[in-house]
């Protein structure tokens, strides 16, 4: 199995590292050549989700990435990765890749000092960490999105199809489980 990381900006080496423990092949992606080597998945990684999209758009890489994402290629975004996804964002003036059905709120819990760790339940498996920095979270869902993940009512993980999407930064973490939960979803993809 091999997966690419989005590294034009943000927590990229952080889910390489964690990929790396599972013994994945992870390669970090930085232009439009490494974008199109073949791959099982991709990780867009947290960051800051204007910056990203627009080096996306410098680079030349956006059409390609939307079109394998809705092609079906396996896709994992974190926090800004989950912006990229999303197809409305409530509080910004346009979205990015608008591939999932989901309508996020950006910097919904505040600028740096929101910023917080919890315990929560994802996928039904309980006492996850999850580390919000500057984090969205999803305010609608459309109907084929699967609710994987809610803190204080706020929705925080979701599936649809064949991409996962975090509010919180999983990388930042020791804990596997949603990095295991993302190459079940290629396993089950390939």
């Amino acid at each position: 199995m091999r997966i690419g990381v989005l590294a034009l900006q943000g927590a990229f080496i952080e889910h390489q590292n964690m990929l790396n423990k599972l013994g994945v092949d992870a390669f970090t992606i930085r232009n439009l050549k490494e974008l199109s080597q073949e791959m099982d998945g991709i990780i867009l990684p947290g960051g800051e989700s204007t910056t990203m999209y627009k080096l996306l758009k410098d680079l030349k890489m956006e059409s390609l990435l939307k079109n394998m994402i809705s092609y079906g290629l396996p896709v994992m975004g974190t926090c800004a990765g989950l912006l990229l996804l999303a197809e409305n964002i409530h509080n910004f003036e346009s979205a990015f890749l608008k591939t999932m059905s989901i309508t996020a709120k950006k910097n919904a819990y505040g600028k740096q000092l929101g910023s917080f760790k919890t315990l929560g339940t994802f996928n039904n498996q309980e006492n996850i960490p999850f580390v919000f920095i500057r984090a969205p979270y999803i305010e609608k869902t459309g109907k084929d999105v699967e609710v994987l993940a809610v803190v204080d009512d706020k929705i925080v993980a979701a599936r649809q199809n064949n991409q996962l999407a975090t509010a919180f930064h999983p990388e930042l973490t020791e804990d596997l489980t949603i990095h295991k939960y993302f190459l079940s979803m290629i396993k089950s993809n390939i």
